[in-house]
């Protein structure tokens, strides 16, 4: 778990962002918080684990998939935006990320 700081917010967007261009093949000026990861750009539930372990790696976190699958149950992922509010979630709550009510 990590205190998320505004560098750590532009650093997910950024990540985001270049990830879902360079996966789903579309420049990264198209993409803003508002693209819808289905119908927009041609995303699937893959690439939420993919990112998931890219940001687990990183801030050095292990978190259980079943915790981010009942929380995103509770909280289904459709935008990117959406999309960043979860990761940054997941890395300052861990796996207490189910206890918090977002």
């Amino acid at each position: 778990m990590a205190k998320v700081t505004d560098e750590i917010r532009e650093e997910v967007r950024k990540v985001i962002y270049e990830f879902f261009a360079e996966e789903c093949e579309v420049d990264v000026d198209e993409i803003n918080d508002d693209s819808d990861i289905f119908t927009d750009l041609g995303g699937d539930s893959l690439m939420f684990l993919a990112l998931i372990e890219i940001f687990t790696k990183k801030y050095g976190q292990e978190i259980d998939l079943k915790t981010i699958g009942k929380y995103s149950i509770q909280h289904p992922v459709e935008t990117i935006g959406e999309l960043i509010d979860m990761q940054l979630q997941i890395i300052e709550y861990g796996n207490k990320i189910i206890e918090v009510d977002a």
